[in-house]
């Protein structure tokens, strides 16, 4: 039987979503679904194409949705729809909606980057080398089973979330000398979530196509794409 994957994509350009999602679709039609296209979340508020959608790839970040697009979107997930992306195309998405904050548990607060003597002025001053480190869940779950901690130098999200977080990956933001926070903070850097029949699949890493390149970070969402699917 073909399953239904829905690509949803906008908001910054500067997390290419059009070009990030591309790279994601013939992985979605060889693992076989039959995959639909759409900018924005207007496709959330339409039930009958909710209602026979398997999977939602989302990549919006800092937008804006309407009221019936959220609880469109949420009762699909409710009634067993998965919903999986990747930094802040899920994380980042629509923060001026407490009911899409509540969905997904975790939000984006800063990536505070390089200390500011290494600071050049553009882009990279984000970009710090991290280490994502996965927990002891990850060992026999199915998105994380079998990989090993790795680093990356890309944005390093501080995170804003809730307790019900099934947390399969962190990553710990030191405290530097003229940082204003006092101890290492300790944030998800990957997640899943289960809400009513449906499941949430998130990979913080992922701000450019060089991030989703990384085997490691590759093999996180294709992973949670296929786990968060009815």
């Amino acid at each position: 039987m073909t399953r239904r994957a829905l690509v949803v994509r906008g908001g910054w350009e500067g997390h290419d979503p059009i070009g990030t999602t591309d790279s994601f679709v013939p992985f979605l039609e060889r693992s076989g679904f039959e995959v639909s296209l759409h900018d924005g979340p207007a496709v959330y508020a339409d039930a009958d194409v909710m209602r026979g959608a398997d999977l939602v790839l989302q990549n919006v970040t800092m937008s804006t949705i309407e009221g019936p697009q959220t609880a469109g979107l949420r009762a699909a997930v409710e009634a067993g729809t998965g919903l999986a992306g990747w930094h802040g195309g899920i994380a980042d998405s629509f923060r001026g909606d407490a009911d899409y904050l509540h969905l997904i548990g975790g939000q984006f607060a800063a990536h505070p980057g390089k200390a500011a003597p290494d600071r050049v002025g553009d882009e990279t001053d984000g970009f710090v080398r991290h280490v994502i480190r996965f927990t002891e869940a990850a060992a026999t779950h199915p998105v994380t089973e079998g990989l090993d901690d790795f680093e990356v130098e890309s944005e390093q999200y501080w995170l804003l979330h809730d307790d019900y977080l099934d947390v399969l990956a962190t990553t710990t933001q030191e405290a530097r000398a003229g940082d204003p926070w006092t101890r290492p903070v300790t944030s998800p850097a990957v997640w899943t979530r289960q809400w009513g029949l449906g499941r949430i699949a998130v990979v913080t890493p992922g701000h450019s196509q060089a991030v989703l390149d990384h085997p490691t970070v590759r093999t996180l969402v294709e992973r949670g794409l296929l786990w968060a699917s009815r």
